[in-house]
């Protein structure tokens, strides 16, 4: 479990959230639930900032479908990544 968390702290601390903070869905900008993996760490994917992406619990679970395609939210992160990092 700690390992769960710990790309969660990474994620809200290198963006600058505290942990009681709003974080905005990277899609949506409802609140975010989830801290997804754009890449899935089964298939390789890391805990770097730039493979985990805020997300709310609908788009989340688009991604888990394939409804959001990893190169479509990879588009979506780096957009908002550009002036937060």
């Amino acid at each position: 479990m700690a390992k769960r968390t710990a790309y969660k702290k990474k994620y809200l601390k290198r963006l600058g959230y505290g942990e009681q903070d709003h974080v905005p869905c990277e899609v949506c900008e409802s609140t975010a639930n989830d801290i997804h993996h754009i890449n899935y760490r089964s298939l390789g994917g890391t805990d770097d900032i730039e493979n985990l992406m805020a997300l709310c619990r609908f788009h989340h679970d688009s991604a888990h479908l394939g409804v959001l395609s990893p190169e479509h939210l990879q588009e979506i992160h780096d957009a908002f990544l550009v002036g937060k990092l």
